[in-house]
């Protein structure tokens, strides 16, 4: 950009600004881009911030594909950096004693399907495996009844496959109770853990006191009696547990004497019938160890679990992995709580797992996200510690890449209304399948003077339009509704007076068309050649990217995926 005049300058960086990001670009980024670049520019701070409106305002007047033509025209540098893979940015820091591979695991709980906060565990683990080389176990931690959806375990196993995860090998951890039981009577003999049949409310007072319930001291023996007695039924819920001994005087109170194993009666597990069951902390050790677990990702919202564990691999003289925590990851607009969706989808607020107001993986495919585009999102996220909020408008961009070149474009036209347009005779407007592949060919509009337009675009303040690829029309406010008149083909004629660009379409030649949004439908019409790319994400220009989702006799319903 050395060499340019001020306000080409701005239009360059309006431009890329409005092509990375979509819609029309803000005044401070664009000044900033430019200050940035061009520090000598400061003092002349009024008049840049004014020429940087006049830039804004001539981005806003072109459509979509006239701003990226554009882009690459004025500033070819700067369209293709917007490409760049910058794969550095990515990378992961380097994992200690990993040298000669790995063994990694995800696990997720069986309630339902996988959302947008999995992902950044099972992406993470996934990245490290294939950096390292190694192995990838997916483990469905189902040891809670309650928490169980018998229909989620194929559907987890289903998104992990979406999620392109190199899972090496799948273990169920209901499969696995006898490997827990026989791990518990070992640390019953080892002194690491013993029966406890205190009231719980009792038991806790003695805790927050450190100080010692009556079981802690019966000797091993009593306790594996104890033991083979919950195990044939002896004791009900809630009677009964195992806990593991550690320190009385530790500052933590959660860390006091913890318990691995309980019994649950209800509701009956979906896989297994079984009356004990063990908690979390326990089960996690014993396949981490059986399985051979070399490194564990997680969330710092388990840095005390991983404190508890550590009890448990030193009553055993087990290896410990190695632990690296992130921070937490908040995400706001979009449903994430499993008990929500389920109460949502039982009462009809939602349609299914996969409507597109939830954050599950399945209604990101269903909008047109694509799971490559998730993967860069978290992998850009990375390892951090730092507690950070998960950006939209970041997994978007990593879609943008890769939709973008090979997505069609047509045009939709939302709550449309019949222009009949005075003295145009029959057109046909050739428009491009794609602006950057003219080898994709064109789709033919013919136009014999009735069009829809969108409602939106006709309003008191327009006088002249520009019917995109095809021809310019004045409009009268000399009634209601306004008269539309043919005034000519030239495109710098529109662009001189400022008038907007916008879709239409061929009244006697369109189908109905309802896109969905989070916010609610859009209905519209859109051209009939739409009905082709079922399954596929296509350009409603000046609209947006959006997936095709059904099509019929009755018309086309699309998802809109993003600007």
């Amino acid at each position: 950009m050395a060499g340019q005049e001020p306000k080409e300058l701005l239009l360059c960086c309006a431009l890329q600004n409005a092509v990375k990001h979509g819609g029309v670009p803000q005044a401070g980024a664009v000044i900033g881009m430019v200050m940035g670049a061009h520090p000598e520019l400061r003092s002349r701070a009024k008049e840049i911030s004014a020429l940087a409106q006049e830039a804004i305002a001539d981005v806003a007047a072109l459509s979509v594909d006239e701003r990226v033509a554009k882009l690459q025209v004025i500033a070819p540098d700067m369209y293709a950096s917007l490409f760049e893979k910058h794969e550095h940015k990515r990378a992961l820091p380097d994992l200690e004693g990993a040298e000669n591979g790995v063994v990694m695991r995800f696990a997720p709980n069986p309630s339902g399907p996988l959302h947008i906060g999995h992902a950044r565990a099972a992406v993470l683990n996934d990245a490290y495996v294939k950096q390292y080389g190694g192995r990838y176990i997916l483990r469905i931690e189902d040891t809670d009844p309650k928490r169980v959806d018998p229909e989620a375990y194929e559907t987890v196993r289903e998104d992990s496959a979406w999620l392109g995860l190199g899972i090496t090998e799948t273990v169920t951890q209901s499969d696995r109770l006898p490997l827990y039981y026989d791990l518990c009577r070992q640390l019953i003999e080892r002194g690491g853990a013993y029966v406890c049949t205190c009231d719980n409310d009792r038991f806790r007072e003695l805790k927050m006191a450190k100080t010692a319930c009556p079981c802690r001291g019966q000797a091993v023996e009593k306790n594996l009696e104890l033991w083979e007695k919950m195990l044939d039924h002896t004791f009900r819920e809630g009677e009964v547990s195992v806990r593991v001994r550690t320190d009385l005087n530790h500052p933590d109170p959660a860390m006091r004497d913890f318990p691995a194993f309980r019994i649950l009666d209800s509701p009956p597990h979906p896989q297994v019938q079984a009356h004990v069951y063990p908690l979390m902390n326990f089960s996690v050790v014993a396949d981490d160890h059986l399985l051979g677990v070399t490194h564990v990702i997680r969330g710092k919202d388990h840095i005390a679990n991983t404190r508890r564990q550590r009890f448990i691999y030193d009553h055993f003289g087990w290896n410990v992995p190695v632990y690296r925590h992130y921070g937490r990851m908040g995400i706001e607009g979009v449903v994430l709580s499993t008990s929500q969706m389920r109460l949502g989808i039982r009462e009809g607020t939602y349609t299914g797992w996969d409507d597109i107001r939830l954050g599950t993986l399945r209604a990101l495919a269903r909008r047109g996200i694509s799971p490559d585009a998730v993967r860069n999102a978290v992998l850009a996220i990375g390892i951090g510690e730092t507690d950070i909020s998960f950006s939209w408008d970041n997994l978007y961009a990593e879609n943008r890449k890769i939709v973008d070149p090979v997505a069609n474009r047509y045009f939709f036209v939302p709550d449309p209304v019949t222009a009949q347009i005075e003295g145009a005779r029959p057109h046909t407007a050739h428009a491009l399948l794609h602006p950057n592949d003219a080898s994709r060919g064109n789709r033919t509009l013919e136009c014999t003077g009735t069009v829809l337009v969108p409602k939106s675009e006709i309003n008191r303040d327009v006088s002249m339009l520009r019917l995109k690829d095809l021809f310019n029309v004045t409009i009268a406010w000399d009634g209601t509704p306004p008269s539309f008149t043919y005034t000519g083909d030239s495109l710098a004629d529109a662009r001189a007076a400022k008038a907007p660009i916008i879709q239409w379409l061929p009244a006697q030649d369109c189908v109905p068309c309802t896109l969905l949004t989070q916010e609610g439908e859009i209905y519209g019409a859109c051209e009939p050649a739409v009905k082709q790319e079922l399954g596929k994400v296509v350009q409603f220009e000046r609209v947006g990217f959006a997936k095709i989702d059904a099509v019929s006799d009755d018309g086309v319903m699309a998802y809109f995926t993003h600007r």
